[in-house]
């Protein structure tokens, strides 16, 4: 059965405004003119981090309006428990290759710039006015999320992808309003707690001679 719209929540404001800043890095004319260069990931180059960037905003436009039969899950923190990616590390140079970004990459900037900005005004549209579905698919993982759950989880990766993108060309981070950041934050936070326990996280945020590896992921 497809899922009525719901009311709007926080996010649904919040989404295109992180999605405006992350298309305003991606169209910085450092990013352009260190496109082929690598970025500060392993074997990624900066135009297919930008890609990576973008392709939020496009996935938004793609499956907000999609319905699904797959299972909901209970909340964005359990979408990062269960995704695999998540537990098997930095991918060797073989699987990122074999990824859509650099192959997005080869299309330019341009092309980037065009799809990035087409799809954040198709998202725009039906998270202004309510006519977004309540529970979107993710296809690839074979579960579907809560309409504001799925928003933070690309939320997340707009926010986290900005600041790898803007170390990669030398600028800096994009500095996200709270409404965009603080669920992004809190949502690392609880992640993190997760993976390391409540010791890791005090010890790491309080005593800089207990610092440690504390990543959510």
């Amino acid at each position: 059965m497809p899922h009525a719209p719901r009311c709007r929540t926080p996010l649904d404001a919040a989404f295109p405004v992180a999605a405006t800043i992350a298309l305003d890095l991606i169209r910085h004319p450092e990013v352009s003119a260190q496109w082929s260069q690598p970025s500060a990931l392993p074997h990624l180059s900066v135009g297919a981090l930008a890609c990576h960037l973008g392709r939020q905003a496009v996935r938004a436009a793609e499956l907000l309006p999609t319905t699904t039969d797959l299972p909901t899950l209970e909340s964005a923190d359990s979408h990062y428990e269960r995704a695999a990616w998540v537990t098997e590390g930095t991918p060797d140079e073989d699987a990122v290759a074999e990824g859509p970004d650099e192959a997005d990459a080869l299309r330019g900037p341009a092309d980037l710039h065009a799809r990035s900005g087409e799809a954040l005004a198709q998202v725009s549209d039906p998270l202004s006015r309510e006519g977004a579905l309540d529970v979107v698919p993710i296809p690839w993982q074979g579960w579907s999320l809560r309409r504001a759950d799925f928003l933070l989880t690309r939320q997340l990766e707009i926010v986290v992808h900005s600041d790898d993108l803007a170390v990669s060309v030398g600028v800096p981070t994009p500095t996200f309003p709270a409404e965009v950041f603080e669920p992004v934050r809190d949502l690392l936070v609880r992640l993190a707690v997760r993976r390391h326990g409540q010791s890791a996280l005090i010890g790491a945020l309080s005593r800089s001679e207990r610092a440690r590896d504390i990543s959510a992921f």
